[in-house]
């Protein structure tokens, strides 16, 4: 059981820098981003194929990133110089993303068998093998927590975060709201698809369903975070957003192991993410019944 518990956490930290990058969009910007299935595809699918053809498999995962950023681009020109809403924007980006994707693999499947990722690498230099995926997730999950922490504190980032609480505030402050819009979606679908690119290298092939879903996954950490996190300061946000993803892995992998059915497996997403989404509205009627009941009682 523990090293069952312990791959679902290496895949949660995974899967949490895909969060991290849904966090972006979805509450940074307060943009929702349909974008995300098909940029979690896109940065697997330049993965693996460049690292089935031989390239350095770091190399290729800052590709990928390279990738969603083009991704998040295109989405972020629909809306902002097309005047396409926003959640239409992402959903054309998503569409076209299935036949690039599509495109760039060649095929429904690209197969990492005894190809050089960087998971090999550790495991060829005698790391022991349980603990490739958690080691290098951690790093990685690392590294991006303390990137966006940074980045959101200076007075970009904070004129992101600005845009995303109050667009019309920002700009008669004389920021342009399209630049900061288009810039968080860049960011965002970067982040996306280094995680795609890295669980592709992870579980050895990249397919063209693998991001199916993803933006539910990626709700499903957030919310769960925030119940955890609600009032901390921004560095415990983030990283209670990867706690979410952790638990969300860990809640699926305990279901499945007691019986769920894997067909069943998105309709119990669904209403996990439901149930996520409900709680923070279940604590605030909770809060107002006792404050009430205190009112009367005095």
């Amino acid at each position: 059981m523990f090293w069952i518990i312990q791959s679902a956490i290496s895949l949660g930290i995974l899967w949490g820098i895909m969060s991290l990058g849904v966090y972006i969009t979805f509450r940074v910007l307060n943009f929702a981003d349909l974008t995300v299935d098909g940029s979690f595809t896109l940065g697997g699918a330049i993965s693996a194929v460049m690292a089935a053809r031989g390239v350095n498999p770091l190399l290729a995962v800052i590709i990928a990133m390279i990738g969603g950023m083009a991704a998040g681009l295109c989405t972020g020109l629909l809306h902002t110089k097309l005047r396409i809403p926003g959640l239409l924007a992402s959903i054309l980006t998503q569409i076209a993303l299935y036949s690039i994707n599509l495109r760039v693999m060649g095929s429904p499947n690209v197969p990492l068998l005894r190809v050089t990722t960087i998971f090999t690498w550790l495991e060829e230099a005698g790391f022991p093998t349980r603990w490739i995926s958690f080691f290098i997730g951690l790093i990685f999950m690392c590294a991006v927590i303390a990137l966006m922490y940074w980045f959101f504190g200076t007075e970009i980032g904070s004129a992101i975060r600005a845009t995303g609480d109050n667009a019309h505030m920002i700009r008669a402050l004389g920021v342009h709201t399209d630049t900061t819009m288009i810039l968080g979606l860049v960011m965002g679908n970067a982040l996306v698809a280094l995680a795609g690119g890295l669980v592709a290298q992870q579980q050895g092939y990249g397919d063209i369903g693998m991001g199916t879903g993803a933006i539910v996954i990626g709700l499903a950490a957030i919310i769960i975070g925030e119940v955890l996190f609600s009032k901390k300061n921004f560095l415990f946000r983030l990283a209670g957003v990867v706690f979410g993803s952790i638990i969300y892995r860990i809640v699926i992998t305990l279901v499945l192991r007691f019986g769920l059915k894997s067909t069943d497996l998105k309709l119990f997403t669904a209403v996990l993410v439901a149930l996520a989404l409900y709680l923070p509205v279940l604590r605030s009627e909770l809060y107002q019944h006792r404050q009430r009941r205190r009112r009367s009682n005095a």
